[in-house]
């Protein structure tokens, strides 16, 4: 029987399985895919052709020009445009309020660069940005594969990767929005990988990079050191099992972590005469999500770019006050209520994993997305739970990440963004729940 004459299943551990089937599927078909099932090359080419493909024929690079710009990258836009234009880090709101830490330094400073070239607001600043969010998106298929491979098999580590090489809904952050995620959920997935595999790791290189890493991920966004002490427990606890040595490696990536992020809390120090790691801005957010009219979303029009009291405390008080007095009313707020502040907590969770309510032109629009974004969750809590029964290495770290990262969503306010950093470890859940179901219906 010739191969013309085979179906073949898509992904498989080893060798194809085949099974007879009455239509023919040309050879070149069949051949090219047994060629680049496990090409991560082609996973990560073909997923960067799509999402540039989508930037361009979707025009999703001119963005509104209406708002004064301001939905090209929001605050980073904002204060990436005040850097082009010789006001350093600064303005994140628009008008001349002065220095800020607003937001974490390194995308403002990428997108910054990119102004200074392509022009600030610009279509070119756009297309650029937009396509370096894509080459990031495009490149975590590569640990998707490698971290399911570790702890799964080879069958989950395919289609994993390719489902995210290929779901429309991965795209639209890397597409559509000018911020960090993109790289932020890449850099997560790759600490995440090299965590897993730092048990098997000889000198003093691999904690380099860990360092390394972990600095970058400072400086692009805090939320992600939640990980942080897990993942550095993880590798001690492992190369301990193993009887390696950890001790002048943890001391050296500890300080090359923070020769990373000292730069930024000594500018931060000098700017505003106080200690800020990183960012400031908590108390602000703390306040958008919790305070009179909390619902256990974000309360926009409290936001100094939709409110102009709130735009006119935050001009005439200066950041570091505007977000002291914000963080008051938020615990004053909490204070008074315990009670309600835990249903507000448990609101938040059920939005994070569900999604938050949202309107849409299409009255069913939205529950249907909601119901996808829900089903998604649905299956990596399933498969995590299988996964944690099975006993399969590397599970207990997938469960950390999990409980651990959007913990201060619980407290702040959810989005659906803020879920995406998470999702290669999520995709891999659910492809490993799906492939387990596929066993047991072709063993019944």
């Amino acid at each position: 029987m010739v191969a013309s004459q085979l179906q073949i299943e898509p992904f498989m551990d080893s060798k194809p399985a085949v099974v007879a089937h009455p239509e023919r599927i040309p050879d070149w078909l069949v051949s090219a895919w047994l060629d680049i099932r496990t090409s991560q090359f082609w996973m990560v080419a073909i997923a960067l052709f799509l999402r540039v493909a989508w930037i361009l024929i979707g025009h999703t690079y001119k963005f509104k020009s209406a708002d004064n710009n301001f939905s090209f990258g929001w605050e980073t836009g904002r204060i990436g445009a005040a850097i082009a234009s010789g006001h350093g880090f600064s303005n994140p709101f628009g008008g001349q309020t002065g220095p800020t830490a607003w937001e974490s330094p390194l995308y403002p400073y990428l997108t910054a660069g990119v102004f200074h070239v392509f022009g600030i607001y610009s279509h070119a600043s756009a297309f650029v940005l937009l396509t370096i969010n894509s080459v990031f998106s495009a490149l975590t298929c590569i640990p998707i594969f490698l971290i399911a491979r570790r702890i799964f098999s080879e069958k989950v580590a395919v289609g994993a990767a390719w489902t995210w090489a290929l779901l429309p809904y991965v795209m639209y952050w890397c597409t559509r929005w000018v911020w960090e995620t993109s790289f932020s959920t890449f850099l997560l997935a790759v600490i995440f990988w090299l965590t897993l595999t730092m048990q098997e790791r000889e000198g003093l290189k691999p904690w380099v990079w860990f360092g390394l890493l972990w600095g970058l991920a400072a400086v692009d966004s805090t939320v992600l050191l939640s990980f942080l002490p897990v993942s550095g427990l993880w590798a001690w606890y492992h190369r301990a099992q193993k009887r390696k040595p950890s001790v002048a490696g943890v001391a050296l990536a500890s300080v090359i972590f923070i020769a990373c992020i000292s730069p930024w809390v000594a500018r931060n120090y000098q700017t505003f005469g106080k200690f800020i790691f990183i960012r400031d801005n908590f108390g602000a957010e703390l306040r958008l999500g919790n305070g009179t009219g909390a619902d256990g979303t974000w309360m926009q029009y409290l936001h100094p770019t939709q409110d102009v009291y709130a735009m006119r405390q935050y001009t005439t008080m200066g950041e570091i006050s505007y977000v002291a007095m914000r963080k008051q009313q938020a615990v004053d707020y909490i204070k008074a209520d315990y009670r309600r502040f835990a249903v507000l907590c448990i609101k938040r969770f059920v939005y994070f994993w569900a999604g938050p309510p949202r309107l849409a032109k299409v009255w069913w629009l939205a529950q249907v997305k909601n119901s996808l974004f829900l089903a998604s969750s649905v299956l990596m809590f399933w498969g995590l739970g299988r996964a944690l029964r099975n006993r399969k290495p590397g599970a207990w770290l997938l469960f950390w990440l999990i409980l651990l990262y959007p913990a201060i969503y619980y407290v702040v306010f959810p989005g659906q963004r803020y879920r995406h950093p998470i999702e290669p470890e999520m995709t891999i859940l659910g492809v490993y729940l799906l492939t387990e179901a596929g066993k047991k219906n072709s063993t019944g």
